[in-house]
């Protein structure tokens, strides 16, 4: 596996992500946790980065934002990883990870342009085989938000899921 430097700089940003105290904002009557970590972005509307229901963690659309900052990457490879490396790094959080992942979703505003770059950068995370791939839709659509060029939502199982779901 060829690994850049921005892909270690991104992953060492997550790091101090990944070993946060994790709290619901909020649990309904059914016992559904609702999550928005104080130490990743803020939100953009009224949705939420996760949400717990079982022994199933459901993380919403990530983009390239930087946690630290709110702020996007650069438009291509670059973006396309850093949403990929949020999406992990709230399943982390959460108490799973990339391997207890179930099904993903991708959004690219461009098939031909970003569909590569989505493969090369699952490739980077789940290795060259194939038969560790989790599931996957990728969609183009005509428009993200603030014209944004890719967004990667992720089911994952929880790994001995408690009633507080999270470590």
């Amino acid at each position: 596996m060829h690994i850049t430097f921005s892909w270690v700089i991104g992953l060492l940003a997550q790091l101090s992500l990944i070993y946060a105290k994790l709290e619901p904002n909020y649990t309904s009557s059914s016992g559904i946790q609702i999550f928005n970590p104080s130490n990743f972005f803020n939100t953009t509307g009224p949705w939420s980065l996760m949400a717990a229901a079982g022994d199933t963690l459901y993380i919403s659309g990530m983009r390239g934002i930087y946690p630290s900052n709110s702020t996007l990457a650069p438009v291509g490879l670059a973006r396309v990883r850093l949403a990929y490396q949020n999406m992990v790094a709230l399943a982390e959080i959460a108490g799973s990870d990339m391997n207890s992942c179930v099904r993903l979703v991708v959004y690219v505003t461009d098939m031909f342009r970003y569909r590569p770059m989505c493969n090369q950068v699952q490739v980077e995370l789940w290795g060259d085989d194939p038969s560790k791939y989790p599931p996957r839709t990728i969609i183009e659509v005509g428009r993200l938000n603030d014209d944004d060029i890719v967004e990667v939502e992720g089911t994952f199982h929880i790994k001995g899921a408690k009633k507080t779901h999270c470590k």
